[in-house]
């Protein structure tokens, strides 16, 4: 199979680690893989802020970009749902409707290519340490991703897997949501820290480079030892 991968601007600019990792793990399992170079933003913050218009300007770059590819592989909830779930809806009544969902039915975050359409949940991987996992809320609302990491991490030899409690919440980033309200998303972003400290974890890891980043960086101001890693670098720690 011919793997087309959508990198999303956090990890095109912050996290390259992440793209890296899923290339080497796509390529362990014998697929080739495709990146255009010419893909930019998915149109998401956009989207987010009401601002439908500009929105569909940048999706309708992706379209042409995207046009040719087989599968899309993304390595976010977040912009995976944009491009699945959101594409559709911004592009209705518009001449390109169907374009949009045909490009929504290639689509797939990660974690879900690896487990539902390839079939794979164990290839090797090695990683020592305790992780939690955080749900990132559009791929867990929006695209239905919640037991293929959590099957992926547990098949990983030398990592121990410690449940998040409350599992589901928000971690307080929201893209726009964390520049709009910022008091209220560092409160979340506090909570969410806490729940990661009660485990005993080493490692918070999620399928969102973008909730991570939020993670960190109250971890971090916080002083606390814990890192944020995106499934991808687990699973491709020992390749």
């Amino acid at each position: 199979m011919k793997a087309t991968l959508f990198i999303p601007c956090f990890i095109d600019q912050f996290y390259p680690q992440v793209g890296v990792g899923v290339v080497k793990i796509l390529r362990k399992l014998g697929h080739a893989v495709d990146f255009p170079d010419q893909q930019t933003c998915c149109g998401q913050p956009a989207f987010n802020s009401g601002l439908w218009d500009q929105a569909r300007s940048v999706a309708e770059h992706a379209l042409d970009v995207f046009r040719q590819a087989e599968v899309i592989v993304t390595p976010s909830g977040s912009c995976g749902a944009m491009m699945k779930i959101h594409y559709p809806e911004l592009f209705q009544n518009t001449p390109r409707y169907q374009e949009a969902c045909e490009l929504s039915s290639k689509i797939y975050e990660f974690s879900q290519f690896l487990v539902n359409r390839l079939g794979v949940t164990d290839f090797g991987a090695t990683f020592k340490g305790k992780v939690t996992f955080h749900d990132g809320c559009h791929g867990l609302r929006g695209l239905g991703v919640k037991n293929e990491p959590r099957v992926l991490l547990q098949h990983v030899r030398g990592l121990e897997l410690l449940e998040l409690k409350p599992a589901e919440t928000c971690c307080g980033f929201g893209g726009t949501f964390a520049v709009k309200y910022p008091q209220i998303s560092s409160a979340m972003g506090d909570s969410k820290c806490s729940a990661v400290l009660e485990t005993g974890a080493d490692y918070v890891v999620s399928n969102d480079s973008s909730c991570l980043m939020h993670i960190q960086g109250m971890l971090t101001l916080q002083k606390k030892p814990i890192r944020s890693l995106h499934l991808a670098e687990v699973l491709a720690h020992s390749l």
